[in-house]
């Protein structure tokens, strides 16, 4: 690259300052840029997989050609081919540099035998989160989208192998809790795919921390494996459960219709204990027909009555201490009282007494 500067002849230090200045804007764009002068085949090998991993990072395998590989690099095609034999050399090439590293931080964060179960979750957890943080473009190049002709070994083929340690680890912790191993497999993908698809999403969406995001992952995970049951089982969504959800409904459904019937059954009655009242008492017509009016009507109707019969029999009783008190104060002669002392009217009302007295004695004298 040829630069041209213009200067006056006014002064030497002129002339020397925009010659240094135009030196150092040119070093900073070959910085940048490739320099097919001075790069060896190693660093054009570095630097076209370093361009390759940012464009497969931001636009996806299928959507960059080697044509944008080569232009960022400001290299020929040719270059692109005799390095990597294509675009699908070089994606092969990134992924499998990723792929190492990221092996590398789980199998190191799952290898120690010795460390509690939730350690080692909080640590692999947390491996993995930092890596995201530092390499954040390989692991959009893991989990974009990869070439048809997926190589062997792919994001999906280097999370089947740390699922397989991942089973190891669950293994002997469902021995020890007596929990049934067949499962081991599809808890070792949940947790893997819980995992992964949470990075995928914090790798854009960084509102925590990677501390307080593992912090997160690990409260789900723990907790859900300290209280597994040995035989799980659907509540409300399964066929048994339907089943037995529709015994329930036919069991309230046959109970509601039972209260309806007796219901229908108790009104019917009601409303015959209501005609029958209305009969026997002053023809007045009960029109709500209620158990509560009906009692409350007998009540008051026995209280009437009961009052009736005692006023009677209070009469009645005043009635005869009245009479025993006026034979009690009438006038019934004595023997000593002579007979003209009585007076007819007396006699008429007391003749049974008087015929009752004895006879005059000889010495009674008549006037």
């Amino acid at each position: 690259m040829t630069h041209v500067f213009r200067f006056t002849q006014n002064s030497d230090d002129t002339w020397r300052d925009r010659t240094v200045k135009g030196l150092s804007t040119g070093r900073e764009k070959l910085g940048s840029m490739a320099n097919t002068s001075r790069m060896t085949s190693y660093q054009r090998r570095e630097q076209l997989i370093e361009i390759g991993r940012s464009l497969f990072a931001a636009k996806g395998f299928e959507a960059v050609s080697v044509e944008e590989i080569a232009s960022t690099a400001k290299v020929s095609k040719p270059i692109v081919y005799e390095h990597f034999g294509g675009k699908e050399g070089l994606y092969a090439v990134v992924v499998d540099r990723e792929m190492r590293a990221l092996t590398d931080v789980l199998i190191n964060a799952l290898s120690d035998p010795q460390a509690h179960p939730r350690q080692i979750v909080e640590r692999t957890a947390l491996a993995l989160l930092t890596y995201v943080e530092e390499n954040a473009e390989g692991f959009r190049v893991l989990t974009r989208d990869s070439p048809k002709t997926d190589p062997s070994n792919s994001f999906n083929s280097l999370l089947g192998d740390i699922a397989v340690r991942v089973e190891d680890i669950l293994t002997d912790a469902f021995k020890r809790q007596h929990l049934p191993a067949k499962s081991v497999p599809y808890y070792a993908q949940m947790l893997i795919g819980m995992t992964v698809y949470t990075c995928q999403y914090w790798a854009d969406q960084r509102k925590l921390s990677k501390e307080q995001l593992a912090a997160h992952i690990v409260n789900l995970a723990w907790y859900g494996l300290s209280r597994m049951e040995a035989k799980p089982e659907l509540r409300y969504e399964s066929e048994k459960a339907a089943r037995e959800a529709e015994k329930q409904a036919a069991r309230e459904a046959k109970a509601i219709a039972k209260q309806e019937k007796q219901g229908k059954k108790a009104a019917k009655s009601q409303e015959k204990a209501v005609a029958a009242g209305d009969d026997a008492t002053d023809g007045t017509t009960v029109t709500d027909g209620s158990q509560a009016v009906r009692a409350n009507r007998k009540r008051q109707t026995n209280q009437t009555n009961q009052t009736r019969r005692t006023n009677r029999k209070n009469r009645k009783a005043r009635t005869n201490r009245k009479n025993n008190q006026q034979l009690t104060k009438t006038d019934i002669p004595s023997p000593e009282m002579t007979l003209g002392e009585i007076s007819g009217a007396d006699c008429v009302f007391q003749g049974a007494v008087c015929a009752q007295n004895r006879a005059p004695e000889p010495h009674m004298v008549l006037r």
